[in-house]
């Protein structure tokens, strides 16, 4: 019980007024991989240059806050298109604009174009689908509404400036899993839950489901319920040990070796989650249907004695399967 309070009143601490304050004065690490030779990094705007730009329209100006609040906030659409705990900056650190957590600007640069996990050419708005289904394991806004445009703003502000189509060489892209080694042993669930309490579990919890301050997510769970579901990006072993790697412990990017981020990430991914909302008739089918997909989760794998997955459970959401996944063939 002392261990925690005291977790809790670190974790209060670090966002009270005396931790921004003293901010200054701490000197933290930060170990990031350097951008391949020829890569184009791209220094997305900043709110504030927003307010300062009076090249754009007013009425412009309010749907990008609009976009930014929901963007930074989108608990509030919990329960129509939001069913657990995450909000698009748990995954798109810094904003959105954070190089190696996954900045949304090149979406606006390289879209339209083909993605294997679902087969077909998508748009920028069935990206972003994509995040509510899989992350928010909800429902998107729908296409052309007010708040899917106020994202889709938002978006395309934070690429002014940058190259279009230059997906090749996009510097920060992602979570850097291609700048990630190999494990040197194979990922392993003990050393993994080990690491987790160490380095984790003051501010994710010792059972994974976050922490919340007067009801407001902080720390989102990274399993569970009100977590992403298994068709969720995350969801990945190589994305989740590239998230780690070079984002967590927050404010101590690169602090853990790339063997301890596969580690975590094998034990953060061998725990429950919602079910993919792609599911078919049981979880063997639905792994072996989207294979290229589930090669790399913890899907249908067994994990002390239970296979992952082999369920039902779609956590919050009284559906399955939002309407917008669906194949499309422009025949």
């Amino acid at each position: 019980m002392k261990k925690t309070l005291m977790m809790f009143a670190v974790a209060a601490w670090a966002f009270s007024g005396a931790a921004v304050a003293q901010a200054d004065d701490v000197k933290v690490p930060v170990q990031l991989p350097d951008y391949p030779e020829g890569s184009y990094v791209h220094d997305a705007p900043k709110m504030e240059a927003l307010e300062d730009d009076d090249s754009i329209h007013p009425e412009l100006k309010r749907v990008i806050r609009r976009g930014y609040d929901l963007f930074m906030n989108t608990q509030q659409l919990r329960g129509e298109n939001v069913f657990n705990d995450m909000n698009c900056s748990s995954c798109h650190m810094g904003e959105g604009r954070m190089n190696w957590a996954a900045p949304v600007w090149p979406a606006i640069t390289t879209l339209p174009d083909y993605r294997g996990k679902n087969d077909h050419v998508n748009s920028l708005e069935e990206r972003i689908a994509g995040c509510f289904s899989f992350s928010m394991n909800g429902k998107p806004p729908e296409y052309g509404s007010d708040d899917m445009i106020a994202l889709v703003t938002y978006h395309q502000w934070m690429a002014t400036g940058a190259q279009v189509y230059g997906k090749d060489n996009i510097g920060g892209r992602g979570y850097g899993r291609e700048e990630l080694s190999e494990p040197e042993e194979k990922p392993s669930y003990e050393r993994g839950e080990k690491l987790y309490a160490e380095n984790c579990a003051i501010c994710h919890g010792s059972d994974g489901q976050g922490q919340k301050v007067d009801g407001q997510v902080q720390f989102p769970p990274l399993w569970g319920d009100n977590s992403f579901n298994w068709g969720a990006g995350l969801s990945r072993l190589d994305n989740a040990a590239g998230f780690i790697k070079h984002n967590m412990p927050l404010g101590q990017p690169g602090l853990l070796s790339d063997q301890e981020a596969w580690d975590i990430a094998q034990f953060m991914n061998s725990n429950e989650r919602p079910q993919d909302p792609r599911f078919i008739d049981d979880v063997e089918t639905t792994r072996k249907t989207f294979e290229n997909f589930h090669q790399h989760t913890m899907y249908g794998q067994k994990v002390n004695g239970k296979v992952l997955g082999d369920h039902n459970n779609t956590g919050e959401k009284p559906f399955l399967k939002p309407d917008v996944l669906r194949p499309r063939t422009f025949e």
